[in-house]
């Protein structure tokens, strides 16, 4: 079906790549290779993982970098996996992708699911990877469409929401919209169109159709208005603060004791009490945020 579409360059890494282990992978990999579809940002270890992609087109060679937030898929020695996100490491990536190609397109698998607007986390890593040297940056994992912005005079696109994702629970709403990038390169550089479309959106009419008319504009508009709120840096910082806060019973219940599911539901229905005081809470956050701390607790936690 994707070759028939016409597809032939697949972006691999995601947080579930691995999600059927090894056996998964490998699966993964051959079909595209039986199906001659190329791949990038996943292999057998992270030296394979890493590589970009290259392709001549019209005599203008172009790179492909792709890389994903470190949920569970990424790879960081001589075992299979996804191509993981860290700026260091990014950024030598795109330096050496960029010594060898006319144009770099970095593609990123990260965000924060059903939100709409990036974290001031994510301008900062995605404006760093513009100077690092990408021409572009793309992002995509929040199931949700979000805006983008001129940086530098390169294009960074934070979330196109969701291709193919067909969830008979969802149905007309942020799940079942999308956009797609079509860049024209030249000697002028890069241009842009964004074409949005919508996926799964009726039981009896499945699959991507492309927006028209009104419904188009209207999307068109809102995507417009994200775009103004990621120009403004306090704002972005406000909307997280705000989305954060509404998950802030979720994520205290990773911290509590509580395994069981119905004990985890109780509470978060505030019938049964935290075990973690304020002393407590301060000492998890300087855990988590020194780098030396954190470094120890990864490994720790690894094992």
């Amino acid at each position: 079906a994707l070759t028939y579409a016409g597809f032939d360059l697949v972006t691999l890494a995601n947080n579930h790549i691995m999600d059927y282990g090894d056996e998964g992978l490998v699966s993964t990999l051959d079909s595209c290779k039986k199906a001659k579809i190329d791949v990038v940002g996943a292999g057998n270890s992270l030296s394979e993982a890493k590589k970009p992609f290259f392709k001549v087109v019209n005599n203008i060679k172009i790179a492909f970098v792709n890389f994903c937030e470190n949920e569970w898929s990424t790879t960081t020695g001589e075992y299979l996996g996804a191509n993981p996100l860290n700026p260091i490491a990014n950024f030598n990536q795109i330096k050496e992708a960029k010594l060898n190609a006319d144009y770099v397109f970095v593609i990123v698998h990260g965000g924060h699911e059903n939100y709409q607007l990036p974290s001031p986390r994510m301008t900062e890593t995605y404006r760093f990877f513009i100077d690092s040297g990408a021409d572009s940056v793309i992002g995509h994992h929040s199931h949700c469409t979000s805006g983008y912005e001129i940086y530098n005079e390169k294009p960074i696109f934070y979330s196109l929401g969701n291709f193919v994702f067909d969830w008979p629970k969802k149905r007309k709403s942020l799940w079942n919209e999308g956009y797609a990038v079509q860049f024209t390169i030249d000697n002028n550089g890069i241009n842009f169109t964004i074409h949005p479309y919508t996926q799964g959106e009726e039981n009896q009419n499945l699959g991507v159709k492309l927006m028209k008319d009104s419904k188009k504009k209207n999307f068109m508009s809102e995507i417009a208005l994200l775009n103004d709120k990621i120009s403004k840096p306090k704002l972005i910082d406000a909307e997280f603060n705000k989305y954060v806060y509404k998950l802030q019973q979720q994520y205290y219940s990773y911290l509590q004791p509580y395994s069981n599911r119905y004990l985890v539901a109780l509470y978060n229905r505030k019938l049964l009490p935290s075990f973690i005081s304020k002393s407590k809470k301060r000492l998890l956050l300087n855990v988590v945020r020194c780098e030396a701390h954190k470094d120890v607790l990864v490994k720790i936690l690894n094992k």
